[in-house]
Formats: C-alpha cells, structure tokens, sequence
C-alpha cells in the first residue's frame, strides 16, 4: 500500500491539478487579508468558499483519476496485489495530496502577513481540519461512485448530482421540510437529519468554534442549544469521521467484490 500511496503522490505531484489547486486558495486567502482589516472575516469568507469548493474538486478529481488509471489498476491486479491495499494507497495518496494543496495554500498568505496569533491559529487549523475531513469523505464518495459506474458519463453525472445535492438541494429540502411541519416540534428531527449531511456538519463545526450567532443558522443554533458549544463540536467533528470511515468501507466493499 505504501508503493502505491507514494506512486499516486508522486503522479499527483506531476499533475497541474495540485498546483492549480493550491494556487487558487492561496491568491484566494491574500486577497481576503490584503483587503480585510480582520483575519477573522477573511477566515469565516474561506469557510465558505471551502465546504463549497473542496467536495466539488475531490469527487471530481478522484472519479477522472480512477477512470484515467482503470488500465492501470488492472495491470496491478494481475499482480499478487490485495485490491484493499491498492485502493486504500491510491485513495490517501489523492485526499492527502489535495488536502497538502489545500492546507498550503491557506497557510502561506497567513504567514506571509503575519497573522498566525494565537486565537487566529486556532480558528486557520478548524478551517484546515474541516477541509481535510470534506476531502476525505467526498474522496471515497468519488471512488464509490467511479467503482459503481463503468460508464464515464454516469460516473460524472452521478458525482455532480452528489455534490449538488449535499450542498444546494438538501438545504432546500431541509427548509422546506421544517416549513412543512411548522405546527409540529420539529427540533430533534431537524438536528437528526444535519447528521445526513458532511457539508452540514462542516459548517456548524466552523460556526461553532467561530461563536458567530448571526451566521450559525437553524441547524448549529441547535446543536449549541442542546450540547452547548464545545459538546456540540465534538459530537460533529466524530460525526463527520464516520463520514470518512463510512464510504471508505462501502468503496473498499464494492472493489473486493467488483470484476475488473
């Protein structure tokens, strides 16, 4: 596994994909602090630009990755090579060189104007860490998808769908589904269903940690009131882990029985 992991970083490494990445966040990132006063705004503009970015090129990339590398993968397998172990080194090699891309690409600006306090250290590392968990989740949704389709075209159309879904249909359906039930307590129903959704959860971990009541919306406003703030973004940071270990293991499923 760790011949393949170097070999997909090495590959990643070769690719204009990482360095279009990493150069992207970090024009984003001094942009937002030349023209912010407060590294503070400029994070909390990040947050947004991320949990709407970083699953977006993830499921992308890792599905134009599997489909390109298909051939490859099939002449490994005819070595005495476990699938898991082949899988398992390609997926961390991706997620990781991304999330490398992603977490440089954040940091430099901030070192370079010298705003790496204490309180900005802490709040850069949670936008960090909420990066590198999306990464990870939509990774192994990318890879599921890519393993569930041999078709291209409905490998593609079916990660757009996921990530459209996660992050602009499901608020709708959210929204729609508490306006519904107005007249009922819809309180724990709604605080079940964020659990369904990374890029969710994602959000009420930043908001959370950031305290920002005005920002924090229907969803973190409620797991602040029923856990309290450091309860609730525990309880979402080990959500969003299953979220990394849940598609991991269906993918990994899917190829120990899939026929390539």
């Amino acid at each position: 596994m760790i011949k393949i992991l170097k070999y997909t970083c090495f590959d990643m490494l070769r690719s204009w994909w990482s360095y279009a990445y990493f150069l992207f966040y970090f024009v984003t990132s001094a942009t937002l602090l030349n023209f912010s006063a407060d590294a503070s705004r400029a994070i909390t503009s990040l947050m947004n630009i991320i949990i709407t970015l970083c699953p977006l090129i993830s499921t992308l990339l890792v599905v134009m990755y599997y489909y390109s590398s298909r051939e490859f993968i099939e002449l490994l397998l005819a070595q005495p090579l476990k699938r898991s172990s082949l899988l398992k080194g390609q997926f961390i090699g991706l997620a990781g060189s991304l999330s490398l891309s992603f977490t440089f690409g954040l940091l430099i600006p901030f070192l370079i104007f010298g705003l790496l306090s204490s309180e900005n250290i802490i709040n850069l590392s949670t936008l960090i860490g909420i990066g590198v968990l999306l990464t990870f989740i939509f990774s192994a949704l990318g890879y599921l998808v890519a393993l569930h389709h041999e078709n291209k075209i409905k490998g593609f159309g079916t990660a757009i769908f996921i990530w459209l879904f996660m992050a602009v249909i499901y608020d709708g359906l959210f929204l729609f589904t508490l306006v519904l039930f107005n007249d009922y307590p819809t309180d724990k129903i709604a605080l079940g269903l964020s659990f369904l959704n990374p890029i969710d959860l994602a959000r009420i971990i930043m908001m959370l940690k950031l305290d920002i009541s005005a920002l924090m919306g229907y969803t973190g406003a409620l797991f602040n009131s029923f856990f309290g703030s450091n309860t609730g973004l525990i309880i979402s940071v080990a959500a969003s882990i299953i979220w990394v270990i849940f598609p991991t293991h269906l993918f990994l499923r899917k190829a120990a029985r899939k026929d390539f």
